[in-house]
């Protein structure tokens, strides 16, 4: 007698306020279309509503999270959350802009023991001191731009290269004044831009943690996946796969 043992699609949480007036909310359903024709990843995605993320366990037994961009979020704290339990767990972890952003102000918080960590969209008062999210002094929102990658991090080990160009859609970016902290406390910044202005980090203790302030899923036209939104597929596969799902 033979069984046949029928394997789910990994399953993979996007964190964010869903609108048609984002566009990189628009470009996901097309760029999960394409990992499943083209690359044979399919993922069973669950859109999680930033409020819906406060709930305890809300992307506990996903195999990846992708925290959109979308800011300010109708939730800080619910992405937060999402965040952390991606971290504490060891689930696969992409954050693109706002995402990228927030990743950053839960590891000030919750890793760095900056309890006042702030971020200047979502906190205007906040001291100076405590943004870890600081406004830029030229907005990105439409800019196109070139990405130097860090040999051997996993950014450039995605990407299959150590150059890149991407688009951007952004108004803050990391204050310089707190990267020293993020950097002793384990984070790795990875990817640069011509003036050397960080753009990318990850987590090199964590299986997939990976965060950029450009958003890949905005690359071409979205029949062809971003390299990196690739490598959070491959990732979420293999963590279904292992069984490790909590």
């Amino acid at each position: 007698m033979t069984t046949t043992t029928t394997r789910t699609a990994p399953r993979i949480a996007l964190v964010g306020d869903r609108s048609a007036h984002v566009r990189s909310h628009v470009r996901v359903p097309v760029l999960l279309d394409a990992l499943a024709e083209r690359e044979g990843l399919a993922l069973d995605a669950y859109w999680i509503p930033t409020a819906d993320a406060e709930v305890p366990g809300a992307v506990k037994g996903f195999d990846a999270v992708w925290v959109l961009p979308g800011s300010p979020y109708a939730s800080e704290a619910g992405v937060l959350a999402a965040i952390r339990t991606a971290r504490e767990d060891g689930v696969p972890l992409l954050g693109t802009c706002g995402g990228f952003q927030h990743i950053l102000l839960e590891y000030a918080r919750n890793v760095c023991g900056l309890d006042r960590a702030a971020h200047a969209e979502n906190d205007p008062s906040a001291a100076e001191e405590d943004l870890v999210i600081a406004p830029l002094a030229c907005s990105l929102v439409g800019h196109e731009g070139k990405v130097r990658l860090t040999p051997g991090s996993l950014a450039e080990e995605s990407f299959g290269a150590e150059r890149s160009t991407e688009r951007y859609h952004c108004n803050f970016a990391p204050a310089v004044r707190h990267l020293d902290t993020f950097t002793a406390h384990g984070l790795r910044f990875t990817g640069e831009d011509e003036d050397g202005a960080v753009r990318v980090v990850e987590l090199p203790s964590h299986p997939f943690f990976l965060a950029t302030l450009f958003q890949p899923e905005l690359s071409g036209d979205g029949s062809v996946p971003h390299p990196l939104v690739r490598a959070l597929a491959v990732a979420a596969t293999e963590h279904a796969a292992a069984g490790v799902r909590r």
